[in-house]
């Protein structure tokens, strides 16, 4: 197996993409380009090899370079088949749960609506990172735009199921605003308070907070932790079911 190297590229306002390539043979992916330029200066300076470009979702902010990145470079542009039609010059069509192979490593494709009805995140198997669009954020899930509420909470299950291990790479830096509302419903959690110290540090060094983990977010994620007895009673949901405590903080979020 290849060891694959991950650059965070800062587009847009608060957008990440990322470039993941192979530091031996120069060939390298992109994960959601939000645009063009500041992915064609890293590729130039490292001087790689574009082969692929990965999408997790339709939206403009996550294929904005799509078209200028594929004509610039001849690269193949993969997203998932159900959702073909609205991701601008895609090439390789591939299903759920299926497996794309690059450079020894297993890119699991995972559908996981909520966010958009076609939004899918990439596992990569072996170097154990997860790119999950804008399903799952640190210290947060995304807006439900075209799916449910169960749904997206099914989606982020998929998420919290994978090792605890596992790197996750979001779609945008919002994590001091999740931060915050972690902290006005999980006040005594003490894993929230020792990593909101260490984000306010990256911050204030114009650090990024991402990535994540598996076991940090489920530590530390309102959204991750909705079985959680402390929370269900700060919400006047005590005995429900965690979707139900999901669905109140979504919504309770959407207003924050």
């Amino acid at each position: 197996m290849s060891f694959l190297k991950v650059n965070l590229i800062k587009c847009l306002s608060d957008n990440y993409s990322y470039i993941i390539f192979n530091p031996n043979s120069k060939k390298a992916i992109i994960i959601d380009p939000a645009e063009e330029k500041p992915l064609t200066d890293v590729i130039s300076k490292l001087n790689l090899d574009l082969k692929y470009i990965l999408i997790t979702h339709h939206h403009h902010d996550h294929v904005g370079g799509n078209l200028e990145l594929k004509n610039k470079f001849n690269c193949k542009i993969v997203g998932f088949a159900n959702d073909s039609k609205r991701i601008p010059g895609i090439d390789i069509m591939i299903k759920d749960k299926e497996i794309f192979n690059f450079e020894g490593e297993e890119i699991e494709l995972n559908f996981s609506p909520g966010h958009t009805s076609g939004h899918v995140f990439f596992y990569f198997r072996k170097n154990k990172y997860a790119f999950v669009g804008d399903v799952v954020f640190s210290l947060g899930c995304g807006r439900i735009f075209e799916g449910t509420v169960s749904d997206m909470y099914q989606s982020v299950l998929k998420v919290k199921s994978l090792p605890d291990e596992v790197k996750i790479f979001c779609g945008h830096e919002y994590t001091l605003g999740n931060l915050k509302f972690c902290l006005a419903f999980d006040e005594n959690n003490d894993h929230l308070k020792k990593r909101a110290t260490e984000i306010k540090n990256l911050r204030n060094k114009g650090l990024p907070t991402v990535p994540s983990t598996i076991l940090n977010e489920k530590q530390t994620n309102i959204f991750f932790r909705c079985n959680d007895k402390a929370i269900s009673r700060k919400l006047s949901l005590e005995g429900q079911p965690p979707e139900k405590v999901f669905k109140k903080l979504r919504e309770l979020k959407d207003n924050f």
